[in-house]
């Protein structure tokens, strides 16, 4: 780590403070607001159909809850390994600071968690889970006799029971996926001698990033979940859940443009700073991948698939367009909080940030922990299968 260090040391440019040389906050901390992104957006999916009553997007309904599931249990990963000392994660909940937003997070993850996520899941899978309580045999007979709870009732009053309690979860659970995620905009938004970063804005756009990057990352996996399972995905689905990836997208580019007019007025010194950093620093990234292959050509596709008269040749393009939203989405995550480092407070310099391939807090632990959450969903999908199985005809 010294050695890196020193080298971006020889790499800093103009003035900046000596305490500004080594970026604290590094690729674990852009992969976080990532996948809370993913687990508020995923939720929102599921929310279209129980809330919304948007029938088209009923196939990815459990899919969509699962995937948040998958993706909470993964969330503190990143904290936990950028820490030093990650048995002291234990301590927000054992001595809060209820001063700290990044502190009282810690509540906010166990209730999402604990009260949303779990309970809408158990209930809406209770029948399901009773029905092969009795009829599986062998350890996945076992595992979902414990599931039941020791609760056989599934008689036609306990199933209205268990879909009003859904229904109320549901409703409580779409605010407290918003919050899950604007608080992490908040946090950012906050820091008001970061030009970059502090804006009243922050907290909604990280909101309807994550909406678009959620409904991209159910939309990739249905699709591709589909086909494995030799089966057709539901094209009426997938163009549905494809136009609200479109509406989400210019709103947040709508939001991201508002935020940049923002800075100009109130932080004209500032903005000539964040003018030079992604001119001179982040050009790539912030161009190049988040506004053009991240932002630009997905909206540019899904426009053009939408003229397609056949739904069928829509979904590839769709599938295209998603996994192109998705690497967009994390650019945005890392051109804020690497980018917002970069910067310096004097805004007469810039930091540099190299990111080692091996060791702590470096990038094969960073993809590493991203492909954790795709394990543990296989696991769910397994245990719970969230496909609806068409009767022949």
């Amino acid at each position: 780590m010294s050695e890196i260090l020193q080298e971006a040391l020889k790499l800093v440019e103009g003035f900046i403070y000596p305490n500004e040389v080594e970026i604290y906050w590094s690729v674990l901390i852009a992969v976080y607001p990532y996948i809370t992104g993913l687990v508020a957006g995923a939720f929102i999916v599921a929310s279209l159909e129980r809330i919304f009553n948007v029938k088209e997007v009923k196939p990815t309904y459990r899919l969509s809850l699962l995937t948040a599931l998958a993706f909470l249990l993964t969330a503190p990963l990143p904290l936990i390994a950028h820490l030093g000392h990650p048995e002291r994660a234990f301590e927000i909940m054992f001595t809060p600071n209820t001063s700290s937003a990044m502190a009282m997070f810690g509540f906010v993850y166990a209730w999402y968690l604990l009260v949303v996520l779990l309970i809408e899941i158990y209930f809406d899978y209770r029948r399901d889970i009773v029905e092969w309580a009795k009829t599986k045999k062998g350890l996945r007979g076992i595992i979902y006799k414990i599931l039941t709870l020791g609760d056989y009732d599934v008689s036609e009053q306990a199933v209205k029971r268990d879909e009003k309690i859904v229904n109320v979860i549901t409703i409580i659970g779409l605010p407290s996926a918003a919050f899950l995620h604007g608080y992490v905009g908040f946090i950012f938004g906050s820091v008001k001698a970061n030009p970059w970063w502090s804006s009243p804005l922050m907290p909604i756009i990280f909101l309807f990033s994550a909406m678009v990057s959620g409904i991209a990352l159910v939309l990739v996996i249905y699709v591709l979940g589909s086909y494995l399972r030799g089966s057709k995905p539901d094209e009426k689905c997938v163009d549905k859940l494809a136009s609200y990836l479109l509406y989400s997208y210019i709103l947040d580019l709508g939001l991201e443009f508002m935020e940049i007019g923002h800075i100009f007025y109130t932080r004209e010194e500032g903005f000539e700073a964040i003018v030079r950093l992604i001119n001179e620093k982040i050009f790539f990234s912030f161009v190049i991948v988040q506004m053009v292959l991240g932002a630009i050509v997905p909206v540019i596709l899904i426009v053009l698939a939408k003229s397609f008269k056949s739904l069928k040749r829509r979904v590839p393009v769709y599938t295209l367009a998603s996994l192109l939203t998705l690497v967009g989405v994390f650019a945005m995550r890392w051109n804020v909080v690497i980018g917002g480092q970069i910067l310096s407070k004097t805004f007469r310099g810039f930091s540099y940030y190299i990111m080692p391939l091996f060791g702590a807090e470096s990038a094969s632990i960073a993809m590493a922990i991203m492909a954790v959450p795709f394990i543990i969903l296989y696991i769910l999908v397994k245990v719970l299968p969230p496909w609806e199985e068409k009767v022949p005809s």
